[in-house]
C-alpha cells in the first residue's frame, strides 16, 4: 500500500509538471509568457524579462531554477510574437512603458493573475526581473503586489515622481554591478536611504567590476564572477524564503 501511494504521489507531480510557452489576453491583446513548473504546488519565481522580451534567456533561467525544485512563470510585457533586435526597438518599447506605468502595472498583475490561473502556487512566490525587467519588479513591489520578495538583477532603480513604497508588502533585493554606466550607484545609494526611511525590508549588493547587464549569458557584457555569486546569494534567498 505504502509503495502504491508513493508512486500516486509521484505520477500526480509529473502529471502536473509544465515547460512550455501560454498564450493569454490583456485589453483585448494577446501575451505570450513561459511556465517551467517541476511539480504541483512547486514554489513560484514570478520573472520579468529584460528590454529584448521574453527571449532564450529567461527560458534558459526558467530551466534552471525548475531543476532546483521551482516554478517559474515568466512573463510577457510587450505581447505575443514582439522580440525587437534593433536597439531602437528596444529603446522604444521600454520607454513606452516607462511613460505608462499604469499599463505596466496592468501587465504584471495580470501575468500574475495568469499564473494563479495556470495552476501554480502564487501564495508561495518571488518577483525577479532582470536590467528593464529590474526596474518593472520593483514598480511592481511599490503597486502593493502580493510577493514575498522582489529582486532585482541590475535593474533601473530610480522611483519616479509621485510613487513611494508605502503600499510595498514584501522585502526588496537589489545586485547591481559596481561599474554600471547607465545605472549609477548614487542611484544604488539613494534607493537604499529611500527603502530605508519607509521601513521596508532590503538586501543590496554591489559587485566590483561588473558593468550593467553583467548576467546575460555569451554576451561582451557578461562578468562571470558577479553572475555566479549573485545567482548562489539568490539561490539561499530562495530556500530561506520560500521554503514551507
Amino acid at each position: 500500500m505504502k509503495k502504491i501511494l508513493l508512486s500516486l504521489v509521484f505520477f500526480s507531480s509529473v502529471l502536473f509538471s509544465k515547460e512550455g510557452f501560454v498564450t493569454y489576453k490583456v485589453d483585448a491583446k494577446e501575451y505570450e509568457a513561459y511556465i517551467s513548473s517541476p511539480s504541483k504546488n512547486a514554489p513560484l519565481v514570478f520573472l520579468v524579462h529584460d528590454w529584448d522580451g521574453l527571449t532564450d534567456y529567461e527560458v534558459k533561467r526558467a530551466k534552471m531554477l525548475n531543476k532546483m525544485g521551482y516554478a517559474t512563470f515568466a512573463v510577457d510585457l510587450y505581447g505575443k510574437g514582439v522580440r525587437p533586435e534593433k536597439l531602437e526597438d528596444k529603446k522604444r518599447l521600454t520607454t513606452q512603458l516607462y511613460k505608462d506605468r499604469e499599463k505596466m502595472k496592468t501587465l504584471l498583475f495580470a501575468g500574475l493573475n495568469e499564473a494563479k490561473d495556470q495552476g501554480l502556487n502564487v501564495k508561495n512566490s518571488l518577483g525577479i526581473g532582470y536590467c528593464f525587467g529590474g526596474a518593472a519588479i520593483l514598480e511592481f513591489a511599490r503597486a502593493g503586489a502580493e510577493l514575498k520578495k522582489f529582486v532585482s538583477f541590475h535593474g533601473g532603480l530610480q522611483t519616479p515622481k509621485g510613487e513611494d513604497y508605502s503600499k510595498t508588502k514584501g522585502d526588496i533585493v537589489v545586485f547591481h554591478g559596481s561599474a554600471d554606466k547607465v545605472v549609477s550607484m548614487q542611484e544604488f545609494a539613494t534607493l537604499a536611504q529611500e527603502l530605508e526611511k519607509a521601513g521596508i525590508k532590503h538586501e543590496m549588493t554591489s559587485y566590483s567590476g561588473a558593468p550593467h547587464a553583467f548576467t546575460v549569458f555569451g554576451t561582451k557584457k557578461y562578468y562571470e564572477s558577479a553572475d555566479k555569486s549573485s545567482w548562489r546569494r539568490f539561490s539561499e534567498i530562495l530556500e530561506d524564503t520560500l521554503k514551507e
